[in-house]
């Protein structure tokens, strides 16, 4: 654990921590100190590292943060997880909620929240995203309601995948309206697959993330992981499945009540999706997702979560780009 020294008094402020296992300083640190310069150009401090000793320099609530962003990564690095210039920027991102340690149960015996895959093992890296991932492992469905970046679909497939290779679900169905601002399939070549797969791209990019290639082809062409757009859902029913639809904002009333009615016993399902950014045809603005939050929120087994700018875990300038948009939209 960092050890610390007391800051000292007065607006500018001077605070040193010792790391008592040297020998994870260069992961935390990161390479070429590039963790500690993130660190210094959000938080304005100035920082200086001589061994497993580090001082921080700057206005008290500064360092603060800046103490409380070092102490994560260093919880984080002794956990053996991975921690890259996303993470730490996500760890700065949080560091302005009242307490880091939300990422920990504190009623489970301290135990992380974390979702397993065959390849990368996941914690929170934002406020919402803590319990948002409560939810995934606890509620039968699930509203993720923000903007992009804010991992709502990459998580909900990780937790699809890790609920696969335990066994708790037979198959993985992704899907979601083939519904673009602009664009129709009708005009784009080649055959069904061909014009479906670029709509889906980004949860085949989740799912290789989250499992080996040749698990991720094998999956789809034995039928437990399903690729497949919105329309092709009707008249089925989905038991010990785990359903994720993403882009649900760009669904109509009548197309979100047949998704949500094809659940099945022993199932999951996690409807994802921008209420602002709706590219319903015909310039409709009400969309299925909106009507289906109206209704049920609040019923048993169904939790909504609501993620804003501050969740985007992509770089920075895109939650001010997402808050300067949403400003302009007033």
């Amino acid at each position: 654990m960092a050890k610390k020294a007391q800051a000292q008094p007065g607006d500018m402020s001077r605070l040193e921590i010792t790391f008592d296992r040297p020998h994870l300083i260069n992961t935390i640190f990161g390479e070429f100190d590039r963790n500690l310069v993130a660190i210094e150009n959000r938080l304005g401090v100035y920082i200086s590292a001589r061994g497993n000793r580090v001082q921080i320099e700057g206005e008290a609530s500064a360092i603060a943060r800046a103490r409380d962003v070092l102490n994560d990564i260093y919880t984080r690095v002794a956990r053996s997880e991975e921690i890259d210039p996303e993470a730490v920027q996500a760890i700065i991102s949080m560091s302005a909620e009242p307490t880091l340690d939300g990422i920990v149960r504190k009623d489970d015996n301290s135990a992380p929240i974390m979702i397993r895959t065959r390849k990368k093992t996941l914690v929170p890296r934002s406020a919402t995203q803590i319990p948002y991932m409560e939810a995934l492992a606890r509620d039968e469905i699930i509203f993720a309601l923000g903007p992009a970046g804010t991992g709502k679909t990459y998580l909900a497939v990780a937790q699809a995948v890790a609920m696969l290779i335990t066994g708790a679900v037979d198959r993985l169905i992704l899907s979601r309206p083939a519904v673009e601002a602009g664009e129709r399939l009708g005009f784009l070549p080649g055959d069904m697959k061909e014009k479906v797969d670029p709509y889906l791209r980004p949860i085949y990019d989740a799912l290789y993330d989250c499992l080996p290639a040749e698990q991720v082809e094998r999956r789809i062409a034995s039928g437990e992981i399903e690729i497949a757009p919105l329309a092709f859902m009707r008249g089925r029913t989905l038991a010990n499945a785990f359903i994720i639809l993403d882009e649900a904002q760009n669904t109509t009333p009548a197309q979100m009540k047949m998704f949500l009615t094809r659940f099945g016993m022993e199932s999951r399902m996690v409807i994802c999706g921008d209420p602002k950014q709706v590219d319903l045809p015909g310039g409709a603005t009400f969309s299925g997702l909106n009507d289906a939050v109206q209704r049920l929120e609040g019923v048993d087994g169904i939790s909504t979560i609501r993620f804003n700018s501050a969740d985007v875990v992509r770089h920075p300038l895109v939650g001010r780009i997402v808050d300067a948009y949403e400003g302009t939209d007033g």
